[in-house]
């Protein structure tokens, strides 16, 4: 809607509650410019109106990857059982118990209403639909099997949240627990080991080397416990602020991770599955190869795997093979190439795909498995040595008071 002037005017929901034609109460929501337009547009359906309200939305919570997972699994759901587009637009938005995804899918309702294809409508919020789902949609409607390409939207958005999720948790752990270790160490340095000094200052004997090393990081951590504590949170939320929003950080890290012990395979496992399951999915929508590329590389989460997807690409639409063009890469396992060059010479490109993200995920559900039962064991030691040194160094000078007595 517009002005006379060409001045978009901003719309709202409004609730309104009024009377038909027989007297017989009616409610209902509608969208537009203002309480007058609302009167009129009811007045000419017949209904005489005796309440008008703008609908104020309650702050949310954030819209998370799971919400727009959830928001997709519920639409093709809804869609293959025959409710029409519109109204299941309205049933997964008002009844959502996140108010910022009531807001956007209501949203998402209004600008469809207005005419708007489903795709462009999901392109007008690019912080929530990357390009891989909006270009999915759109060849889902152009070919019209949208029921289809949701459904499998969804258990691609599925399947990648919980791949995450994996690799979120194997990296949490160990980290969580040296945190833990070090508040601890911090306390044992800042209020115990100080009282300890106080008694032995009245030993009158030369105290053991790790009781002296001991005392002296105390010292220190508690005349500059504020300068240690400002500068590793003020470090570490620098760090992943710089990682967030500066490229040449991303891709640093992205290169650091791949090569390091242990957690490096998981995370390049990971990336794996998650390259082939993208490729699989928009190839199977009906997606040209060299257009479906331009989506994984960014859906890899990877900057070592998008480069390897630009130079696929590019000799990919030169007339390369797919085979061909991964193997120069030189980022994929032989067993993926392998696979790949099957499924072109059978025509079942997306079926192999598929395959290879399958056993990837299952390496990588396999490798989390063991390596929690390996960080374990580590961990433990970790903190016995730290925790049990320092218990030890206080209590050598009483040991030895006990020898001398």
């Amino acid at each position: 809607m517009a002005t006379s002037s060409g001045t978009p005017i901003k719309e709202s929901i409004f609730t309104w509650e009024g009377k038909d034609k027989t007297g017989k109460t009616v409610r209902g929501e509608l969208r537009a410019g203002g309480e007058a337009v609302v009167n009129v547009t009811l007045r000419r359906q017949g209904i005489m109106v005796t309440k008008v309200k703008k609908k104020v939305y309650r702050s949310g919570k954030k819209v998370t990857d799971k919400d727009i997972s959830l928001f997709t699994r519920q639409l093709a759901t809804m869609m293959k059982a025959g409710v029409p587009l519109l109204q299941s637009f309205d049933i997964v938005g008002k009844g959502h118990a996140n108010p910022s995804v009531s807001k956007l899918v209501l949203d998402l309702r209004a600008d469809i209403e207005t005419g708007t294809s489903l795709n462009q409508a999901f392109r007008k919020f690019p912080l929530y639909f990357d390009p891989l789902f909006c270009n999915l949609v759109g060849a889902g409607e152009q070919a019209g099997i949208l029921e289809d390409l949701l459904t499998r939207l969804a258990i691609y958005k599925e399947k990648t949240l919980a791949m995450k999720a994996k690799i979120k948790s194997a990296l949490m752990y160990p980290v969580s627990i040296l945190a833990v270790a070090f508040i601890v160490t911090a306390v044992i340095m800042i209020w115990v080991v100080p009282a300890f000094k106080e008694v032995f200052k009245s030993f009158g004997a030369d105290l053991p080397a790790p009781t002296l090393a001991v005392m002296a990081i105390s010292e220190f951590f508690v005349k500059w416990w504020y300068v240690i504590f400002g500068g590793i949170f003020g470090g570490l939320y620098f760090f992943f602020r710089a990682w967030q929003r500066s490229a040449k950080v991303q891709r640093f890290m992205d290169v650091t991770m791949l090569k390091l012990p242990v957690f490096g395979d998981v995370i390049r496992k990971a990336t794996i599955a998650r390259w082939t399951r993208t490729l699989s999915t928009m190839f199977a929508a009906g997606v040209p190869l060299v257009e479906s590329l331009d989506s994984v590389g960014g859906a890899a989460g990877n900057a070592v795997y998008l480069d390897a997807t630009r130079r696929i690409q590019s000799e990919v639409s030169t007339g390369t093979s797919l085979t061909v063009a991964m193997q120069n890469a030189d980022v994929f396992p032989n067993m993926v190439t392998q696979m790949v060059a099957i499924g072109e010479e059978s025509g079942s490109l997306d079926a192999m795909l598929g395959k290879v993200a399958d056993f990837y995920e299952e390496e990588v559900d396999d490798a989390v498995a063991s390596l929690s039962s390996l960080m374990e064991p580590m961990i433990m030691v970790i903190l016995g040595v730290l925790i049990g040194g320092l218990v030890i160094a206080m209590y050598l000078p009483i040991f030895k008071l006990g020898s001398v007595v």
